[in-house]
């Protein structure tokens, strides 16, 4: 997986591109931990480009809404498609998240 950070009106934007999985774990960790050091409000994660996620990146959306809340900043998931919206579905993270 390929991961990058943006800032788009004044959030960041976590943009995630492949498999989004276990082995997705230390540079996501990253990514999370400079996105909520460095956003003055939300963060936003941009999943069009992910082709598919497993439970393990569930976790790591968890943790990262965690980390957020911690530090007072909402997050968001955004451009959810296919098989990668239907895992989220089923997960009911619309209840965990702002889906946009």
């Amino acid at each position: 997986m390929q991961t990058s950070l943006t800032n788009r009106d004044g959030k960041t934007v976590i943009v995630l591109e492949g498999r989004f999985d276990f082995n997705s774990h230390r540079e996501f960790r990253e990514a999370i931990d400079q996105a909520v050091k460095e956003t003055p409000r939300d963060i936003r994660v941009d999943l069009g480009a992910v082709e598919y996620l497993d439970s393990s990146a569930l976790g790591m959306l968890l943790m990262l809404r965690d980390k957020a809340k911690a530090a007072g900043k909402e997050v968001a998931l955004a451009h959810a498609r296919g098989p990668v919206k239907q895992v989220i579905d089923i997960a009911n993270f619309g209840k965990l998240f702002t889906l946009v």
